[in-house]
C-alpha cells in the first residue's frame, strides 16, 4: 500500500523520502524532559534525530503501521517519544504549541484481524487514533486514512486496495 502512494507521489513530482523505521537505531527515551526546554534531546545523536528533520522538512507525511495489540507498533512509539520537542512545542503556559501546522498526513494499516472486525475490535483503528493523536497535536492534518483488515487470510493486494491508496496520495495534492 505504501508503495503505490509513494508511486504515485513521485509521479505527481514529490520528492519522496521513504524511511523504514524497523531498520533505525534509537535509544528509549529517559523522561529526562530536557528537550521541552532545550529543543534538543540529551542523548547521543542517533537516527531519531535525522528522521526529525525530514519531517521538519517535508509537506507532507504518509505513515503505514502494521496493527499490533490495537496500537502501533514499539518501534514507531519509541521514535515519537524521542522527538516529541520537533513535534509540538509549549507556550509559556504549558500549552501546547503544534510545530507542524499547514501541513498534511495519510495514515495507512493493516491488521491479520479479518473486516470489518478489524474495525469493530478497534485493531487499524486504535492504529489511526494513536496516530491522529500524535499528528493532530504536532498541526498535520490528516487527510486520508487506508485500513486494510484479513491480511492473515488475505494478504493479497486488490484493485479495491489500490484505488483506496491512489486516493489518498491524491488527497495530499503534492506539487
Amino acid at each position: 500500500m505504501l508503495e503505490v502512494i509513494e508511486q504515485e507521489a513521485s509521479s505527481c513530482g514529490a520528492d519522496v523520502n521513504v524511511v523504514e523505521v524497523s531498520k533505525l537505531t534509537i535509544r528509549p527515551c529517559v523522561a529526562c524532559m530536557t528537550c521541552r526546554s532545550t529543543k534538543k534531546c540529551v542523548l547521543p545523536d542517533d537516527d531519531a534525530q535525522r528522521v526529525l528533520q525530514k519531517i521538519e522538512a517535508c509537506d507532507a507525511i504518509v505513515i503505514g503501521a502494521p496493527c499490533y495489540w490495537g496500537n502501533i507498533p514499539g518501534t514507531l512509539k519509541l521514535l515519537f517519544d524521542r522527538i516529541v520537542y520537533g513535534m509540538m512545542g509549549e507556550n509559556s503556559m504549558a500549552v501546547p504549541v503544534a510545530l507542524h501546522k499547514g501541513k498534511k498526513a495519510v495514515i495507512v494499516t493493516s491488521s491479520s484481524t479479518m473486516w470489518p472486525f478489524n474495525i469493530i475490535m478497534n485493531q487499524t483503528r486504535g492504529v489511526v487514533r494513536a496516530l491522529k493523536e500524535i499528528l493532530g497535536w504536532s498541526g498535520f492534518k490528516i487527510v486520508a486514512t487506508v485500513h486494510k483488515g484479513g491480511t492473515f487470510r488475505h494478504p493479497e493486494f486488490t484493485d479495491a486496495d489500490r484505488k483506496k491508496c491512489l486516493k489518498a496520495a491524491r488527497k495530499l495534492k503534492i506539487k
